[in-house]
Parts: C-alpha cells; sequence; structure tokens
C-alpha cells in the first residue's frame, strides 16, 4: 500500500473525453500538487458526489496552486459524458486496463453491484517532485473523502 513519502508510480492513460486524447502525469508534476482522486465509477452516487464535491470546491484547490485529476477504470467515452452531465471542469483519466489502479494497490470488486476490477476510492496528494504528502484510502469504496482534510494537506505542501 503505498503511503506519505512514497514515490507515486508515474502512469499515462487517456483523458476522459470523447477526442481520447493522451494523459500523462509527468506532464503535471512540478506544476504545483496533484490532487489524484480515484473512485469506482462513473455515474453511480457516491461517486457523482465525491466528483461533484472536488468540482464545488475547485477554485480553492486552484487557489492553492494544485491540479485535481479523477481516475477510474470507465471507459473515455463515458467519462467525457459523466463530465459533461455534472459540469465538471478539471480533467478525468480513464484507466481502463487497471494497470494504474494495480500500481497503486486500489484494485477491489464490489460484487454486489456487479462490479469487479475497479478503483477503491482514494486520494493522494502528489508533490512537485511525484513525493506522496497525504493519502488516504476508504475502508469501504462508497464512503467519500474528507474534503477539507484533503484541502488542507493540498495547502500545506
Amino acid at each position: 500500500m503505498l503511503s506519505t513519502g512514497d514515490s507515486a508510480p508515474v502512469f499515462s492513460a487517456t483523458k476522459g473525453t470523447s477526442d481520447h486524447e493522451d494523459f500523462d502525469l509527468s506532464e503535471h508534476l512540478g506544476d504545483g500538487p496533484v490532487v489524484l482522486a480515484f473512485f469506482p465509477g462513473a455515474f453511480t452516487p457516491p461517486c457523482t458526489n465525491e466528483m461533484v464535491a472536488f468540482q464545488e470546491r475547485l477554485d480553492d484547490f486552484e487557489t492553492a496552486g494544485a491540479t485535481v485529476l479523477g481516475v477510474s477504470t470507465d471507459s473515455p467515452f463515458s467519462q467525457g459524458a459523466f463530465r459533461d452531465q455534472h459540469s465538471i471542469e478539471f480533467d478525468l483519466v480513464s484507466d481502463m486496463s487497471g494497470e494504474t489502479i494495480r500500481e497503486y494497490d486500489l484494485e477491489t470488486d464490489i460484487p454486489e453491484l456487479g462490479l469487479f476490477g475497479i478503483a477503491n476510492r482514494a486520494v493522494f496528494i502528489l508533490d512537485d517532485e511525484g513525493t506522496i504528502t497525504y493519502s488516504w484510502v476508504a475502508d469501504d469504496p462508497t464512503n467519500e473523502p474528507p474534503y477539507e482534510d484533503v484541502l488542507d494537506a493540498v495547502k500545506a505542501v
């Protein structure tokens, strides 16, 4: 399990848009803190609540110099529709292969919902060098992160 002080795995994937734009985490390092918010699946109630909550606080995160990114195993098309429906302005990253969630040790299943090989809900804050300065991993993927603690941790970087 990754934790504070560890080097975060740097990854490449696809942005959650209909244009299938490339995403590379390394391009975001060095520009201030990066908030990686892993979530199980677009359009599910807790994930919608979480991404909307980050959107509602986006000005605060940006004022603190942070880049917010959502990561799930949803397809870029699904993430693009999710972003559009909920007016999410930050990038969502599609990890359809599950490689990134495995690198972050976040792969989980929610069998009662028929969801397998998805991301557990987690938040990591990375500094300019890619070192994890804050980590929160849900005991239960339906739990939402402590948003004010995340924002305070960003301000402390």
